[in-house]
């Protein structure tokens, strides 16, 4: 085979192969440092690793133990999280990369400016070439001074991930004024994140003080903005009995942290305030892009904004109600599921059939009940009336999970039999 052909295959290999393995994982990485434990332990605590690892390309200034001991003193965990997100740049550099800066200055864009709560360019830092071969880091708010100074470079994925060491941290005026769920006036918060109606049923069914229990240990809670209770395909709540209705606002939040970054890390079923088990109550989480929905496996709900994130406390917007078959299963049903149910109470009469007593009467019944032999045996429905219609989508909705699980696992069998032929064929034409 010629020696062109020999390369084009190695490409061909290689890049199957990289396509194969996952991304990476700060966590694991800064494992085998010791010296950045706290800093790490704090990545993992404020969920700001999940974000991290989301990311493709992504340098991280880490702060060795004793500088992240100074940083976080009297600060509470939502401020050390807009820390860290100060001190991750989206973008990849390494020491010749600093050390070559255009005009020796550049603004690059950090995860804090993505958080939507940074005022102006605030979430921008300043990199800048400084005297005597030092590389300077500085917020980008005017004034501002350059604390932190490169140390040296800890590791790096070539242009996806870089770790490097700095000696302060990056700060400025403002950055540690983050709102706290132990301040927070969850009705107000929600009211004017224009989920008006959402805090008025927490309130009159006392959820709320559910969710503040929660709050202390952990939870992630979906409001839905007022235009998703008036969508026109929205059952009536007012149907709902008062034990419903509060299964259905604890269907809203679940009883962890998961900030966005990290719902896009969940696989499978999610257990809900709500659950009882056995998958009963429980959400998935679908993405697409950047994009985040919630999956009742009747309906999906996007997740529109963060509106609190201290943790272990996350409010996050949804664009509709989360409906669970559990309680909504046999709302979009038409007859075959209300049939059997409204047919029972003025079915009784069957067991009037079943009576000796009045002859005549009972044969003329059965001559106009033999045409519907379907109807003969109206007991099993009614024994069980609730688990018909929540029932028959729950098993729809394993069928196609499993059918998607299927789906994947052939996709990566696929992949990782590509990647081992064309290995093959690459050791072939070697031998």
């Amino acid at each position: 085979m010629a020696a062109t052909d020999r390369r084009l295959l190695f490409l061909l290999a290689a890049s199957l192969a990289v396509a194969a393995v996952s991304s990476h994982n700060i966590t694991d990485i800064l494992d085998g440092y010791p010296e950045y434990s706290l800093y790490n332990s704090y990545l993992s605590q404020t969920k700001v690793c999940d974000e991290i690892n989301s990311r493709s390309t992504v340098t991280c200034l880490v702060l060795t133990n004793g500088a992240m001991s100074s940083l976080v003193s009297n600060l509470s965990l939502a401020d050390i999280k807009n820390a860290l997100r100060l001190l991750t740049l989206l973008d990849y550099y390494d020491t010749k990369k600093l050390h070559s800066l255009s005009d020796g200055s550049e603004l690059t864009t950090t995860l804090y400016q993505t958080t939507g709560d940074a005022s102006g360019n605030m979430g921008h830092v300043n990199i800048t070439n400084l005297r005597g071969g030092k590389v300077g880091f500085a917020s980008a708010a005017p004034g501002s001074k350059f604390q932190a100074t490169y140390t040296k470079s800890v590791k790096q994925e070539p242009y996806n991930l870089s770790v490097l060491e700095v000696s302060d941290p990056i700060t400025f005026p403002g950055l540690f004024d983050s709102p706290s769920a132990a301040s927070t006036n969850l009705t107000a918060l929600l009211e004017k994140a224009g989920c008006k109606q959402f805090a008025r049923l927490i309130v009159s069914s006392g959820v709320i003080k559910m969710y503040q229990a929660a709050m202390d240990k952990a939870l992630t809670l979906f409001a839905p903005n007022d235009d998703a209770f008036q969508a026109k395909d929205l059952p009536d709540l007012s149907k709902l009995t008062s034990a419903e209705l509060v299964t259905l606002l604890q269907y809203h939040a679940l009883p962890q942290y998961a900030p966005k970054a990290s719902l896009k890390g969940i696989k499978g079923h999610i257990q809900t305030l709500a659950s009882t088990g056995a998958g009963k109550y429980d959400l998935s989480v679908v993405t697409k892009g950047d994009d985040v929905s919630m999956d009742t496996g009747m309906d999906k709900s996007r997740v529109a904004s963060t509106v609190l994130d201290d943790t272990p406390t996350v409010i996050h917007t949804v664009d509709s109600v989360l409906l669970p078959p559990e309680l909504f299963g046999g709302a979009p049903s038409p007859a075959p599921a209300a049939g059997p149910a409204s047919d029972v109470p003025a079915a009784s009469p069957a067991p009037e059939s079943s009576s000796p007593a009045p002859s005549p009467k009972a044969a003329g019944k059965k001559k106009k009940k033999g045409k519907s032999p379907s109807h003969s045996p109206p007991a099993p429905p009614a024994d069980t009336p609730d688990m018909s219609p929540a029932d028959a989508p729950a098993g729809e909705e394993a069928a196609d999970k499993a059918e998607k699980k299927n789906g994947a696992t052939a996709a990566a069998t696929s992949v990782a039999a590509t990647v081992a032929s064309a290995a093959g064929l690459l050791a072939a034409t070697f031998l």
